[in-house]
């Protein structure tokens, strides 16, 4: 475990705790450290539960679900209530649900609005991340609409339009020679040296905010789930915080089941593929190669053991599909009006497996979330 500097004692929501998701072994919130001394990330304990009665009418954004999020702050830019766009693809209609419209151009608005409330109400004045372009530039974002500064460690490798979108924040860019781990190493040995390291990965308050994303296609869909749900995965924290959503959908009433979850990773990249593969609780060592969805090239997922169990109760799936399926699913996606970057093409490929192998049928509710543009100029 690593341990910052003192930090003020929260104000916000009483009860709530850091509780290890490997362990259980709690931790206040004053704590202030991103993982548990056994090495496992955290989750949050103690916060609100779902109810229809508590949703904020008239208020059209992520902030609908308020009095479900673990923040009494507000720091917004008009995240949430995207919209959901039924299209007939690979002989079968889907749905795809349009977090590319989010301020920043990606999903991670979702995360990162309520980890950067959690940190203004902290009186959190600089924060580290380490990213390969969309949580950075979300970040980069938010940090600014909050008043605070914030210092992002990128690989060498990632897109120069996100490094653009990054620096016009404000942010201070710190470009990492070698992999993507070698940049999220130099970003903890920043936070040892004092700053509050807000990792979209390891932070639980990032999940809270992601379980948005199934309240509101729920809602969409007139409070059901719908059959099938495709992810492209790397850390898999989408899919989690969507299944930590519709659990707590199903527990309140609110929707009579889970809907079936799939990861679809990249070839190059699948250790939470060949987990699954195999059996294993979490996933498996591998090497990981080149491929265009940047965003996803991560060897080992912090949550690869929560993702892998989200998958099995929900009895879901992992599929994995090449550069090349991936690139003729972005162009299919791009001929019928929608324009996504290549880690989201990932997805779309992975449909078109799922409906090829007879895991996903014709008259099933199909949802793929879109997750970042294509007007970004890379992948991730």
């Amino acid at each position: 475990m690593t341990l910052l500097a003192a930090l003020p004692i929260i104000r916000g929501m009483a009860g709530l705790s850091f509780r290890c998701a490997a362990c259980g072994r709690e931790y206040p919130l004053e704590a202030a450290s991103w993982n548990c001394a056994c090495g496992g990330p955290f989750e949050l304990a103690g916060g609100p539960a779902f109810s229809r009665a508590g949703l904020e009418p008239g208020e059209w954004s992520l902030w609908r679900y308020r009095a479900f999020l673990p923040v009494e702050e507000r720091v917004s830019l008009g995240e949430g209530l995207t919209p959901l766009v039924a299209l007939e693809l690979f002989g079968l209609e889907a749905h795809f649900k349009l977090e590319f419209l989010m301020p920043t151009g990606s999903f991670k608005d979702r995360g990162t609005a309520v980890l950067v409330s959690f940190l203004k109400e902290r009186g959190i004045r600089e924060v580290v991340e380490d990213s390969s372009g969309n949580a950075a530039a979300s970040l980069a974002a938010y940090c600014a609409r909050a008043g605070i500064r914030a210092r992002i460690f990128v690989p060498s490798y990632a897109s120069p339009a996100k490094l653009r979108q990054i620096e016009a924040y404000g942010a201070e860019l710190v470009p990492v020679p070698g992999s993507r781990a070698d940049a999220a190493r130099a970003a903890e040995a920043a936070a040892r040296a004092g700053s509050y390291y807000a990792s979209h990965y390891w932070s639980p308050f990032v999940l809270e905010g992601l379980k948005t994303f199934a309240y509101e296609l729920a809602e969409q869909l007139g409070w059901r789930a719908p059959d099938n749900l495709i992810f492209p995965s790397g850390h898999g924290t989408f899919l989690l915080g969507a299944y930590f959503g519709f659990r707590e959908l199903a527990q309140a009433g609110a929707i009579s089941r889970l809907p079936r979850l799939f990861a679809a990773q990249a070839e190059a990249c699948a250790p939470l593929a060949e987990g699954f593969r195999l059996g294993l609780a979490g996933p498996a060592e591998i090497t990981p190669g080149e491929t265009i969805a940047e965003g996803i090239r991560i060897a080992r997922p912090v949550r690869g053991p929560q993702v892998l169990k989200a998958i099995r109760e929900s009895a879901g799936g992992v599929v994995t599909v090449s550069d090349a399926e991936a690139e003729a699913a972005q162009r299919e996606l791009a001929r019928h009006g929608l324009y996504v970057e290549p880690t989201s093409a990932v997805a779309v490929a992975g449909l078109q497996r799922l409906v090829e192998r007879g895991s996903i049928r014709p008259g099933e509710l199909t949802v793929v979330p879109l997750t970042g543009s294509g007007l970004k100029g890379g992948s991730g």
